[in-house]
């Protein structure tokens, strides 16, 4: 396996970033609104220049929710539920026809898109880089991902929820200290106590980040944390405490749902490679067709550097 870097995409992040952030007035000589297409290729040619890795995985939600999550949990993405039991569209139709031109996309650039059953592109990505014999920089804007920080390995978060995919945060271990007090291996824990409301995820009533990072600090882990609930003479507070206690069959549930899994899909010797003349060509006649030249010549032009 290739001992340089690997650049991980939470693909659906970034295209819903990219849909948000690139005008909508972005069309196709069909009229078909290609906003979130445009902004993806941006994005590619702007990592492979900021972070010139040696590979590049676009990581795909086969399932965005998967049952087996459900079971644990019944309240998962429910609020992102469609009526169809889809997942809801909040564009208006207009990022749904796109998703699957990035892909196309991105498979005629030479990246592979990896996607697997019964799983997010999180478990993708957790598979990949626990697996990858090099540094691995993982581009989302997804905090869950902060528990596959590990400076042992090499493997960093690319943050672009406030800097965007150009001016991301760089999240290691000491980031997570900083911004939250807690070891980067906590932070499935953490995020258990503290909830989600954005993945349905509720967490421990009346715990929140300082209440949380108090606690794992002192007893270092969730099987700590329950112990020291039972015992009557830790300095947990009487309301903690109880909340602690009947949130028993929640945490057990939540820890499940929330840890990426590390057994999604295979990993293969990826390596970008500069395109042939064919595979150009190829890929220019796709821009041609959904016009999006200039974004095509930035990202082949990133690509053979």
């Amino acid at each position: 396996m290739p001992n340089g870097r690997l650049l991980l995409l939470d693909s659906a992040s970034l295209y819903f970033r990219a849909f948000f952030g690139v005008p909508d007035s972005i069309k196709a000589p069909d009229g078909t609104v290609v906003n979130a297409l445009r902004g993806m290729l941006d994005f590619v040619a702007t990592l492979k220049t900021e972070f010139d890795p040696v590979a590049m995985v676009a990581c795909w939600d086969d399932d965005w929710r998967p049952q087996w999550r459900v079971d644990l949990m019944d309240t998962y993405k429910t609020h992102r539920v469609g009526e169809d039991g889809a997942e809801g569209d909040t564009t208006e139709g207009l990022l749904g026809p796109q998703v699957p031109l990035i892909a196309e996309a991105l498979a005629l650039l030479g990246i592979p898109v990896i996607g697997a059953a019964h799983a997010e592109a999180d478990d993708i990505i957790g598979t990949l880089s626990s697996e990858w014999d090099g540094p691995v920089d993982v581009v989302t804007g997804d905090r869950d991902l902060f528990q596959l920080v590990d400076d042992a390995r090499s493997v960093r978060v690319l943050y672009t929820s406030r800097g965007g995919v150009a001016n991301p945060d760089l999240v290691d271990n000491a980031w997570m200290r900083e911004r939250y007090g807690i070891e980067a291996s906590q932070y499935v824990d953490f995020a258990v106590m503290r909830g989600d409301p954005s993945d349905g995820i509720p967490g421990v009533p009346g715990i929140g980040d300082k209440t949380a990072a108090v606690l794992l600090n002192e007893f270092h882990d969730l099987e700590g944390i329950i112990a020291a609930a039972d015992d009557p003479t830790s300095s947990i507070k009487p309301r903690v405490r109880q909340s602690i206690k009947d949130s028993a069959d929640y945490i057990t549930a939540a820890r499940s749902v929330v840890a990426v899994r590390r057994d999604a899909c295979e990993i293969s010797a990826w390596k970008l490679e500069v395109l042939t003349d064919d595979q150009q060509s190829a890929f220019r006649a796709f821009a041609d067709r959904w016009g999006i030249t200039g974004a095509a010549d930035r990202v082949l032009e990133a690509l053979s550097s």
